[in-house]
This record gives structure tokens, sequence and C-alpha cells, in this order.
């Protein structure tokens, strides 16, 4: 049976593991008691600033628009060559849909790619698309390792 453990993963690896976007999971805050809001989304990651980008959908009868400036959590996470890898970043999501093009945050949304991913009931240019940031509180990236080979 093989022996494995998770360790961090450096700066780099998080790096190399997201790349400039793929798909994850968000869960945003909820009231007490209340099971978290959670969606699967497309991502851009902005390398070496350490920044999400998100593109969300907001169609008429979305419960978005309720949870989307609350506390989230974000999970990406794939099976690689070299084993299972995971990033979760936590933190609250800053809208720069309407920001200025000069912006930080416009600018750094450009440096990515948000994957295109239509599982809408209705053709894309008839849903509302907002652009948000994630400039992470917390950001851990874990790696699978063969424990019986140190």
């Amino acid at each position: 049976m093989e022996s494995l453990r998770w360790v961090q993963m450096s700066e780099a690896e998080r790096d190399a593991f997201l790349g400039n976007g793929g798909t994850g999971v968000i869960s945003f805050a909820t009231e007490t008691g209340e099971p978290p809001f959670t969606i699967p989304v497309s991502y851009g990651y902005h390398e070496g600033v350490g920044d999400f980008y998100f593109r969300l959908s907001f169609p008429p009868d979305s419960n978005k628009e309720a949870v989307v400036d609350r506390p989230i959590a974000f999970v990406t996470f794939d099976e690689t060559d070299d084993g299972w890898r995971s990033i979760v970043a936590t933190g609250e999501l800053e809208e720069v849909t309407d920001a200025p093009y000069e912006s930080v945050a416009v600018q750094g949304m450009w440096a990515v790619r948000i994957p295109l991913v239509d599982v809408f009931d209705r053709p894309p240019e008839e849903l509302t698309f907002r652009n948000f940031r994630l400039d992470p509180e917390t950001f851990t990236g874990r790696k699978e390792v063969d424990a019986s080979s140190e």
C-alpha cells in the first residue's frame, strides 16, 4: 500500500499549478447554520501577483446577488503527473466591472485567461456578467507526496 502525505506547495509551485486560468468552486458565506452558497466557476490567475479573477453571471433568477458581498472560499484541485494538487484561497470579492481602465484590478484582468464555459439555459449574450477580483486574505496550496521515498 502506498504511503502518501500532503505538504505545502511553494509559491512557484502554486503559480505553475494555477497557470493563468482554469476551473474551481466558490463558496459564499451564508447565515449561521445554513450551508454555504457554492457554485462552480472559471477563473483567471495573475501569476506573481496572486490575484484571482472571476466573470460571474447574474441571470434574473440568480441567488448570487444576495451573497456576492460576503466572504468567500475558492478551491481548485487536480491530479497531475506528480499526484494531487489543491489550492484554497479566502477573502472578499472586489467588483471590477466598472473600474477605470487604468486601475490595477482592470489591468490585472487583462493579464489572465478566464476559460469560457457555456452552462447556461439561455444564450450568454442574454445574461448579465460582472467581473470580480480576489486578492486573497489566505492562500494555501497542498500537494501529495510519496512518503515511502523519503
